[in-house]
């Protein structure tokens, strides 16, 4: 019944997603600046691209080696929404000055964006050299962009770009949540729980880091600990139905069923089409003997999977404890219909055969009961009953003694009257 959060995506781009950076160098780039560079990076800032696109067409038309006029341009193409141009310029701008971290870093990022493992070459060699500007910062970025591409490909070094981009930004947890899932997915829960441990303490009000404990926890089986993360979590995000929904089902494995069902009916407010949400407040219903409820929800469930003869079972369950003998036996048919070997629909049949008084239904019931599962006391004086009452003394006899044979005094009520009904049928010796 516990299964795991989703934590995040297997892929992200640290920031925003494909986010490319701009640089300003000064030095080094003076022999490269004309009066339409210096328009063109001015329309940029007020993001007016319209401006500046043909002003840098005009200067890589003229200067096809000036890779800070096709950096630019790569940018504005990024910025209008042309991935395919803006990779293009991207490759020119490498091309013309291949040792520009932000060029590499910037190609990197849109064919990583696009799926392309050519990404890989790009931001590794972005992660050895140098940012105009904010040097770590940039560089953590390039590690933990180059972790991402590497995660299905090479998941121990992404793990150790991450562990890089969080050494040069030690206050930010973003590396080391995509540390620890990746961890996480290698089964490698101990080191996993630290990295996430540790981005937490980062941000103690992340959502996403007690998610990921909480993860971990389940997966270990260490169901108190994700208790506490969730009861955390839900106080955080009184509205996330997710983490209502685990915490829910975690409470109904520990036995605490009552606050499980108040978790759990907290998040179907949120989301009322999630059968399996509704299913497993159906059967903590039925459980805690709130019967008319548990019959609500399977009678929903029911209706959406009409073939399902464990919803059909637990149906008949819920209106047996109301007493619906009637309804419940069309449950029990029904199950047997779908799957005629379910051996319990056919003990729980002859209850309500027994109910209204259909003693030969009572009677083929326990009989096939009786070919997929072991007799049960029960059983013997059901049939027992069912035979006296159509005056088949003698099988009502043999199960009358076989029932008293294994009873050893668990149902006293019934052995006293199996016992004085053996006292009327059978003649005196």
């Amino acid at each position: 019944m516990v299964a795991a959060l989703s934590l995040m995506p297997a892929f992200c781009f640290p920031q925003s997603s494909g986010t490319t950076v701009r640089h300003h160098r000064v030095a080094e780039t003076e022999s490269l600046s004309s009066p339409d560079l210096t328009k063109a990076e001015s329309a940029i800032e007020k993001k007016d691209y319209a401006t500046a696109e043909p002003l840098l067409k005009k200067i890589v038309a003229a200067a096809p080696a000036n890779y800070l006029a096709w950096f630019d341009l790569g940018f504005v193409y990024n910025a209008q929404g042309d991935a395919l141009q803006s990779i293009e310029a991207y490759r020119k701008s490498v091309a013309a000055k291949p040792d520009v971290f932000e060029s590499n870093l910037n190609l990197g990022l849109m064919l990583a964006k696009g799926g392309q493992p050519e990404a890989e070459k790009y931001l590794r060699a972005a992660t050895s050299l140098k940012p105009a500007s904010h040097i770590e910062e940039s560089q953590a970025r390039a590690w933990t962009s180059l972790g991402h591409v590497l995660e299905g490909s090479n998941p121990g070094e992404a793990i150790s770009a991450y562990q890089k981009a969080s050494a040069l930004q030690p206050k930010d947890p973003e590396p080391l949540l995509s540390a620890g899932a990746l961890l996480e997915k290698q089964n490698q829960l101990g080191e996993a729980e630290q990295s996430y441990k540790a981005a937490l303490a980062l941000a103690p009000d992340s959502d996403d880091a007690m998610t990921a404990l909480a993860n971990v926890y389940m997966h270990g089986r260490r169901f108190s600990e994700a208790q506490d993360m969730l009861r955390k979590l839900v106080a955080l995000r009184p509205d996330d139905s997710a983490a209502q929904m685990q915490l829910g089902r975690i409470l109904a494995a520990s036995g605490q069923k009552d606050e499980a069902i108040v978790q759990l009916q907290a998040a179907a407010k949120s989301k009322p089409g999630d059968l399996d949400l509704h299913r497993d407040l159906a059967d903590l219903y039925l459980q805690t003997g709130r019967s008319e409820e548990a019959e609500a929800e399977y009678r929903t469930l029911v209706t959406s999977k009409p073939d399902d003869d464990q919803l059909h079972y637990a149906l008949g369950q819920a209106l047996l404890k109301q007493r619906k003998f009637p309804e419940a036996q069309q449950e029990f048919l029904q199950v047997i219909k779908i799957k005629p070997d379910f051996g319990p629909a056919y003990g729980e049949l002859a209850v309500t055969a027994n109910e209204g008084k259909n003693y030969p239904m009572v009677i083929r019931a326990l009989d096939e009961r009786a070919k997929f599962l072991p007799e049960i006391p029960v059983g013997y004086f059901l049939r027992a009953t069912a035979y006296d009452h159509l005056h088949d003394l003698k099988n009502a006899s043999a199960n009358y003694h076989r029932f008293l044979e294994v009873a050893d005094g668990k149902f006293p009520d019934q052995e006293w009257q199996a016992k004085h009904r053996l006292i009327a049928i059978e003649p005196k010796k």
